[in-house]
């Protein structure tokens, strides 16, 4: 087992400092007025920003595995927020659209890789025991390749 670490320091209001370590550049965080300023993404951001980039690892190392190149990927993520029963704000859903650089013909085993790699997304796979995180991917050319339901 490993443990992953992270350091925050209060700034100003909810303006916080994140240190990962000595070689990691610090990040900024607040909460959007009016509670804070903005003045870097808001914990909810940074959640959709973990799920994305590590599905994105995720689906890269797959396809790596069979010597493929989908580079370059990108993932864009929406977190619907609303209230709970107890009327408190959560995030009732995530959406990840993963699309690859190139189009799907030009990958071998593609199928394989989409079939697995979620299974191997850690962060994703955490965060769906308590919230529902729907996975779709495209190719360069905008063919949905796979859309697995989570929210809507």
């Amino acid at each position: 087992m490993t443990t992953t670490t992270v350091s925050l320091q209060q700034q100003a209001d909810y303006r916080f400092e994140i240190r990962f370590g000595d070689d990691i550049p610090a990040l900024i965080a607040d909460e959007p007025a009016p509670l804070g300023q903005g003045a870097g993404p808001s914990p909810a951001q940074l959640l959709c920003a973990s799920v994305g980039n590590c599905l994105s690892d995720s689906l890269l190392f797959a396809l790596r595995k069979f010597k493929q190149a989908p580079d370059p990927l990108r993932c864009d993520v929406q977190a619907e927020v609303g209230r709970n029963t107890d009327n408190r704000l959560r995030i009732l859903g995530i959406h990840a659209t993963i699309t690859l650089g190139v189009a799907a013909g030009s990958l071998e085993h593609l199928d394989r890789a989409l079939a697995q790699f979620e299974d191997f997304c850690t962060v994703t796979q955490s965060v769906r025991q308590a919230i529902p995180v729907r996975v779709t991917v495209k190719d360069a050319e905008g063919v949905t390749l796979r859309d697995q339901p989570g929210v809507d």
